[in-house]
């Protein structure tokens, strides 16, 4: 088992929840979300929020809290090959519980189909919130262009 170890991006203001699945290989070696340099999250985020793309994690959380987004994962450990959505395994999901008691959240997505996924079968059934399906950001949904996932993403702002 693999424990995710990142603690979740919020604070009060947070109107906005991204769970992605569980951290790839390089976002648990660096501590951070999407770490892995050919992950588009930050660049879709940046491109439809007007931002700079941020590169130090201090600007990550900046750019996120500052826009009113939470970040974290579906899942807490689990049984996985590398990076691979398709290998998990034997899940533990997060609690989201403090997250919504502490932010105002109002929407929730998932960064892709796996995340997707994994929320309605182990966290909706807890806290009855509805989940928004987006495209993932990963390198791995090459089917999604660059300017194809801020379109998609775009929603986020409304």
């Amino acid at each position: 088992m693999i424990k995710h170890t990142i603690p979740p991006v919020y604070d009060a203001n947070s109107k906005i929840l991204v769970l992605g699945s569980f951290p790839s290989v390089k976002s648990r070696e660096q501590q951070f979300f999407y770490g892995h340099k050919q992950n588009r999250f930050w660049k879709v985020l940046a491109g439809i929020l007007g931002c700079e793309v941020p590169h130090t994690i201090e600007e990550k959380k900046a750019m996120l809290l500052a826009n009113h987004i939470a970040v974290w994962d579906v899942i807490k450990s689990c049984e996985i090959e590398g990076s691979s959505d398709a290998s998990i395994r034997d899940v533990i999901p997060n609690d989201l519980s403090e997250i919504l008691k502490i932010a105002d959240i109002q929407t929730i997505y998932t960064n892709g189909g796996k995340a997707y996924e994994l929320y309605c079968k182990y966290i909706y059934p807890v806290n009855g919130i509805k989940a928004h399906k987006l495209p993932s950001t990963s390198p791995a949904n090459a089917g999604y262009s660059l300017d194809r996932l801020k379109e998609a993403w775009a929603e986020i702002k409304e």
